[in-house]
This record gives structure tokens, sequence and C-alpha cells, in this order.
């Protein structure tokens, strides 16, 4: 925006229309949007316009558009974060009961079995 405010304004030098530093600055202040009126009505309260450097107008524009868009960012994170829905968590049943435990098993197919369940348990851990 302040690229193309600077080209316009030379454009117009070059047709020997002369502006004052308040006329330019009192311009663009007007151009700017909705979004920007806190910002706009503060400065034109506290700074009196027809002295405030248009190049410390445009530092206090590019400041307060980084400060709105890391605020803007955190709210955003922060809504996803609430619209998150819990992790979903598997409970299963022990028992001791000698008749639910299968005996005809071998060493190494219960070694399978026990490393099976830790890469569940690690792939359940990662989500």
């Amino acid at each position: 925006m302040i690229t193309r405010f600077t080209d316009i304004i030379n454009g117009l030098k070059g047709f020997d229309q002369k502006f004052t530093n308040g006329e330019l600055v009192s311009k663009m202040l007007r151009s700017l949007s909705e979004d920007w009126n806190s910002l706009r009505m503060l400065i034109e309260n506290i700074k009196d316009v027809n002295t405030y450097p248009l190049e410390e107008l445009y530092g206090t524009l590019m400041t307060y558009e980084l400060n709105n868009a890391e605020i803007k960012e955190k709210t955003r994170r922060s809504k996803e974060e609430m619209k998150e829905p819990p992790k979903s968590q598997i409970a299963l049943k022990s028992t001791n009961d000698e008749r639910s435990f299968n005996t005809n098993m071998s060493d190494e197919e219960l070694d399978d079995l026990v490393l099976l369940v830790k890469k569940w348990r690690g792939i359940q851990n990662n989500r």
C-alpha cells in the first residue's frame, strides 16, 4: 500500500502537483480501511498531522500491521485448539482367569504378541 501511495504521489508530482507533508499524512490516513480506525483516530488525536513525518507514519502502520497479524494468528490457533476433539482412549479389561489364558502358546508366539502390543501402544501414544 505504501509503495502504491508513493507511486501515485510521485506521478502527481510529475504533473507539477505540490503536496505538503500534512496533506500526504491526511491522505494516507483517509485511505486506510475500517480495520485501521482505532489507529487512525489515535494518530489524529495525539499527533499534529501537519508536522507528523510521513516516514514515521509508514513505520507506525507497519508495526501496527505486524502486531495485529500476530494477535490474529494467536486467536486463530486458540480457536483451533478449542475445536480439536478429545483424543480417544481404549481401555481393555484385564482378567487373571486361567480359563481365558491360552497355555498352548509357545515362548516365541508370546514374545511376538508382546512385541505387537508394544508397537500398538507406541502408535497410540504418537497420535
